[in-house]
């Protein structure tokens, strides 16, 4: 399995000022880790003191930290219907089904289900109620017409629905991975999601027919996704099936640390500010990104 680590990091107040706004005037950024030892095992026994952490190279003081995050979850799933899924979509809708009934809590969390295919389509608004988003993953359907509108439907997802929600934020795409015909760049795209505070998991599911240079780049393209965004790439395999990926991403989702700091860079110094975090453990691998920004005005 390959897998991209990356971490959930959205720059909001810490503590008290916890729900507000994050803007160009607020120094203070939050972050929310996941890490993982060599053999894939979550560790969630750490301490404040286990972790260093910089900004553009310059060594940070963590002031906030906890092991557990209350937050809310804004999660959207993000389904291919294009002509190459025709084989694989029913697969990814009945693991669908079980991942949204245990994941979401009830009356805290939402979610929300796009397909792109042709064009890109919102079945279901961000919402908590598991039955109607099943009748959502119940409409998806392949269309007649051969397109696959993968990075626009990041773009819409993240510039449409995540910047308006609160909390963690986090975007499921379920694809080969090959753009068709979209009016976005995949660097846009990423973009998109990382000024909307939103880390993308990918699950590469394909038909094992359409291979070669077709599936080396669609791997390249969400392995880039999650790492740029700060969620994980995984690939179905006789080995990993979906049902196994959606524990391993409930998983990670359900055990971050949350770490706050107080950026010393000067505000409107640079437009993106690069993130590392590490522990001082090498045996020990950080779910991480690399950046923010420190303005979530495009």
């Amino acid at each position: 399995m390959l897998a991209w680590r990356g971490l959930l990091l959205w720059p909001f107040f810490c503590a008290a000022a916890q729900n507000s706004d994050f803007s160009a005037d607020v120094k203070v950024v939050n972050l929310f880790a996941t890490v993982h030892d060599r053999s894939n095992n979550v560790i969630r026994n750490l301490t404040k003191d286990d972790f260093f952490l910089t900004e553009d190279k310059r060594p940070q003081i963590i002031r906030y930290f906890s092991q557990e995050t209350g937050l809310p979850l804004t999660l959207g799933l993000l389904v291919d219907t294009s002509r190459s899924q025709r084989r694989v979509l029913e697969k990814e809708r009945s693991a669908s089904y079980v991942f949204l009934e245990e994941v979401l809590r009830p009356s805290k969390d939402l979610a929300f289900v796009v397909s792109f295919d042709i064009r890109v389509k919102m079945l279901a608004e961000p919402m908590s109620s598991v039955q109607d988003l099943r009748a959502a993953l119940d409409s998806l359907k392949i269309p007649i017409l051969a397109s696959t509108l993968l990075y626009d439907a990041v773009k819409k997802a993240s510039e449409g629905t995540m910047r308006k929600e609160k909390g963690r934020r986090a975007l499921i795409i379920l694809s080969d991975g090959v753009d068709v015909h979209s009016s976005t760049s995949l660097g846009t795209a990423i973009e998109y999601a990382q000024r909307a505070d939103t880390a993308i998991y990918s699950i590469l599911l394909a038909d094992r027919r359409n291979n070669g240079l077709y599936s080396r780049r669609g791997r390249k393209a969400l392995q880039r996704l999650s790492l740029e965004t700060g969620g994980s790439f995984f690939e179905v395999s006789d080995n990993l099936s979906i049902e196994k990926i959606y524990a391993r991403i409930q998983e990670e989702l359900r055990s971050q640390y949350s770490l706050g700091y107080t950026s010393d860079g000067a505000v409107g110094e640079k437009d993106y500010r690069r993130i590392g975090l590490a522990t001082k453990r090498d045996d020990l691998v950080v779910q991480t990104r690399d950046g923010y920004y420190p303005s979530r005005e495009r």
